[in-house]
Formats: C-alpha cells, sequence, structure tokens
C-alpha cells in the first residue's frame, strides 16, 4: 500500500514532532496558547515533500544529472547548466492525483483556497506568493516553484561545499494567508525571540 502523505492544519501538527513538522510551526501553536493571533496556515510536512521526489523517481534522475561533478573540484560553469536543468526537472514533475486532491481539500477547509497565500520553507527566507482561486492550482505552482530553489546554483554549491553532495532532505513546508509578512520588533521583545512577522491576518514567522 502506497504510503499517503498528511497536509496538516497548525493545531493538528502540535501532535507531531519538529523532524516531522518543524520547529517553527510548534512555536507558532505556542502563540496561540498565548492569545496571540496566528494567520490561517496549513503544514505540508518532510515526508510530503520526500513522497513527491520518490514519485517522480527525481532522486535518481538528480544523481545521473550531476554525475559529472565532481565535489573536491567543481566545474562551476558545468554546474550552474546542470542546476538550471534540475530546477526544470522539479517544476515539471507532478504530485499523483489523491495527493493533489487531498491538497485541495485541506486548502478549502482552511479557507486558503482563494485569495492571497505564500509559502515557505520551516525556518526560511526563501518566499513564493501567490493569488489564489479555487480549487488551489496557484498554490500547487508555488510550492513547486519554492521546492525547486533547492537546485539554484548558490543552493546547489553550497551544498556541495557542506557535505560533498548534492543531496537534500525532505523539510517541512509552510502555507499562509496573506503576504510574507514584517518583522514585529514589540511583539518580538514582548515574546524574548528574536524575530516576528506579521501580516495583515497576524503572525506568520517566530
Amino acid at each position: 500500500m502506497r504510503y499517503t502523505a498528511i497536509v496538516h492544519t497548525f493545531t493538528e501538527a502540535a501532535q507531531h514532532g519538529p523532524q516531522e513538522v518543524g520547529r517553527e510551526v510548534l512555536r507558532l501553536v505556542s502563540l496561540n496558547d498565548s492569545h496571540h493571533g496566528v494567520a490561517p496556515g496549513l503544514v505540508l510536512p518532510a515526508d510530503y515533500e520526500e513522497q513527491f521526489y520518490r514519485n517522480n523517481n527525481l532522486p535518481e534522475q538528480l544523481r545521473s544529472l550531476f554525475s559529472p561533478i565532481n565535489p573536491r573540484r567543481v566545474d562551476e560553469d558545468a554546474l550552474e547548466v546542470l542546476c538550471l536543468k534540475a530546477e526544470a526537472l522539479v517544476r515539471a514533475s507532478y504530485l499523483l492525483d489523491d495527493d493533489v486532491q487531498r491538497f485541495y481539500r485541506a486548502l478549502s477547509a482552511a479557507a486558503l483556497n482563494e485569495g492571497r497565500l505564500h509559502v515557505r520553507r520551516d525556518e526560511g527566507s526563501d518566499v513564493e506568493e501567490a493569488r489564489v482561486t479555487p480549487p488551489g492550482t496557484q498554490a500547487l505552482i508555488a510550492l513547486k516553484k519554492l521546492w525547486s530553489r533547492d537546485w539554484t546554483f548558490d543552493a546547489v554549491l553550497e551544498r556541495l561545499d557542506a557535505q560533498g553532495s548534492v543531496a537534500i532532505d525532505g523539510r517541512a513546508s509552510l502555507i499562509f494567508a496573506g503576504g510574507a509578512g514584517q518583522p514585529d520588533e514589540r511583539l518580538a521583545a514582548q515574546l524574548g525571540w528574536s524575530r516576528v512577522l506579521v501580516n495583515e491576518f497576524g503572525v506568520v514567522g517566530a
């Protein structure tokens, strides 16, 4: 039987560990407990992205694509060309129909299938924004654009320098209503945190 990756609400995510749903969403849940408003959102756990890669045979395709690269002596010109191909490969890959429909149902239940929203990584700064209409295709496109950023030249070169490999691990992705938000220094000081981001719907970063 094929494993099914589940999209979580923030409340549901609080029942899982940080390795699956990320550390930031657990901090956001704690904000709700302390009566600070958090923008409506969803969490796609790390295994959601991992399943996307497996279903499209992306690990094998990407290993083959980058096989000419020697991590100990990187040809940056060749790497740049391969990174463009890798980004295109990820963007051209698809979630299975069941996963797409599950994603759309989760968006609808969270009232995120219409209007402005943004997606980003857990504790990440890269953001993709979209204006969504039902069922939420634009949100899926933004999500895949976000995932494809792992294959930009800078991101791949950083992994080669740090770990001697282009391989990545799946990470949690967050979907929020509204824009990416701006720092709220007063709230950050009140909470004793280094950063709090707020948009028109509430807190979107902690």
